[in-house]
């Protein structure tokens, strides 16, 4: 594979493109793709007749974790599009992280995927990978943070917007005391989430910060502090598997907290449902992943650049209540949603 390159001026598009087709008038059936981006055609079938693009989705999700399956779903979907070869990788480690995004660039990938929970983290190998003609966007995290970690384009939910909105729900509600649940200490998604919380909602706001890595230990966390403070009549938190254990949380702890939370997966609309969870902010994963791959297909066959590098592409949030519930529950019984 050849050094990736960054989009040519149109002039040179112009001399490649007449080589190209110079070439095609010599060789019966010739099909020309480089590290440039070129004109993209589509197969009756919608598929891209391009040549095989190599992209690594970076995550910092961790293993076993339903939503990181949606972003991986929707990132396989459009590769399987685009017949991009995908690699995805994930550690919830920062360092872990920026490490697998230096291997991608040492593979002399054509475009990197990649989350922005500790920007901080990222940057030197988003430097590295610009360094070495390798376009990256961003998705999921990092919303605040993506010009100045120096990547493309972005694909996600603004967490500050999301969390005031779900301060204002509450307060429709009539809440009066809520507990937001931080599963990963330091995510800047995270801690955007609650802190737009407490900015709009008009009752009291507690942190509770737990190991999203043992389940066990964070349901006793939550267990213990409603039974502590009774006044609590709100549980918010970050993840659907979450929302599942602090409902168990609440029955183990005799409390009458309901339960609401951001993200979804097919079990968390059940629970909505049923009734047993308020509602989930959807911002969408399985579109952050499609989203983020099929942009740098975008990028390297056409130039295209979502947002024009100054705005990011907002997914979410969309609230899911009882109300609305079943016109989401059929992609989520598909694994889409």
């Amino acid at each position: 594979m050849n050094t990736p390159l960054p989009p040519p001026s149109p002039r040179r598009s112009v001399r490649v493109t007449a080589l190209a087709a110079a070439v095609c008038l010599l060789l019966a059936g010739c099909s020309a793709f480089g590290d440039t981006p070129s004109d993209a055609n589509a197969d009756a079938a919608g598929r891209a007749d391009t040549g095989r693009l190599k992209i690594a989705l970076v995550t910092h999700g961790g293993r076993g974790d339903d939503f990181w399956e949606l972003v991986r779903k929707g990132a396989e979907a459009a590769a399987a599009k685009d017949d991009i070869d995908l690699t995805y990788a994930s550690d919830s480690d920062a360092a872990g992280q920026a490490e697998l995004v230096r291997e991608a660039v040492h593979d002399r990938v054509d475009g990197i995927a990649l989350t922005l929970a500790k920007p901080q983290a990222m940057k030197a190998p988003v430097t590295e990978a610009k360094a070495a003609g390798i376009p990256v966007v961003g998705l999921n995290s990092g919303v605040n943070a993506w010009q100045s970690a120096g990547v493309l384009e972005y694909f996600g939910q603004d967490e500050s917007v999301a969390g005031r909105a779900v301060g204002d729900k509450l307060n429709a509600l009539k809440a009066k005391h809520a507990l937001c649940v931080i599963h990963e200490r330091g995510n800047i998604s995270l801690e955007a989430r609650c802190a737009g919380v407490k900015k709009t909602f008009g009752g009291e706001t507690d942190m509770l910060y737990v190991d999203g890595s043992d389940m066990d230990a964070m349901s006793a966390a939550v267990t213990s502090s409603l039974e502590q403070d009774p006044s609590i009549d709100e549980v918010v938190t970050m993840g659907a598997q979450f929302a599942l254990a602090a409902v168990k949380s609440v029955k183990k702890a005799g409390s009458r907290a309901r339960v609401a939370t951001f993200d979804l997966n097919k079990d968390l609309v059940e629970a909505v449902r049923d009734g047993d969870v308020q509602f989930a902010v959807d911002q969408q994963p399985y579109l952050q992943g499609y989203l983020a791959v099929d942009a740098l297909w975008l990028y390297r066959t056409n130039g295209n650049i979502s947002g024009g590098s100054v705005a990011p592409v907002l997914t979410g949030p969309a609230f899911v209540t009882k109300a609305n519930v079943a016109a989401v529950a059929g992609f989520a019984a598909n694994g889409t949603r």
